[in-house]
């Protein structure tokens, strides 16, 4: 397994693992409908163009797998609710069903974290579903419930749960 940073052309293998993720993590949560809706293509177009036009403070770091195919992806920057710039949020990770509990989500979040302390962020925050088996994850990590917002996905309404972690300089994992 290798976690790198992501380059443009990256970007379909980042589509397919989005979707596919979706599918599997929110299956029997988001309506079947919504889930079935979603398109490789449209993820592509949408990855092509972060990677080629990043914003400030921003990376998207994927791991590939032993045969060189992406199996996860994780995207991270300054945190969209305040803007402060030593504030990091982190966007979006996911990885493949079934490369999950072998304990490379934890690799890509400790990846992440030495990348955000040494552009000086002080503090990481993460928004994720509340029916979500992620939140355990993040909460073994240390992530501390600090807010909730009702979201909309398809038809149906959401609650998001945002984890925060003040302090990543004195973060382990």
């Amino acid at each position: 397994m290798k976690i790198r940073f992501a380059r443009p052309e990256d970007a379909a293998g980042i589509a397919q693992v989005h979707v596919d993720s979706w599918k599997t993590t929110y299956k029997g949560i988001v309506a079947d409908a919504y889930l079935d809706g979603l398109s490789v293509e449209k993820q592509w177009t949408r990855w092509e163009k972060r990677l080629t036009e990043p914003e400030p403070g921003e990376g998207v770091m994927v791991t590939e797998n032993e045969r060189g195919q992406i199996c996860g992806f994780l995207d991270y920057g300054v945190d969209r609710e305040t803007g402060r710039i030593h504030e990091a949020e982190l966007y979006a990770v996911y990885l493949l069903q079934s490369e999950q509990r072998k304990g490379i989500g934890r690799q890509m979040f400790q990846s992440m974290l030495d990348e955000l302390k040494a552009r000086e962020y002080r503090s990481l925050m993460v928004w994720v579903l509340e029916q979500n088996p992620a939140v355990h994850f993040y909460k073994r990590l240390g992530g501390e419930e600090a807010e909730r917002k009702e979201i909309r996905i398809g038809e149906e309404d959401f609650t998001e749960i945002a984890l925060y972690w003040r302090d990543i300089a004195r973060l382990t994992i």
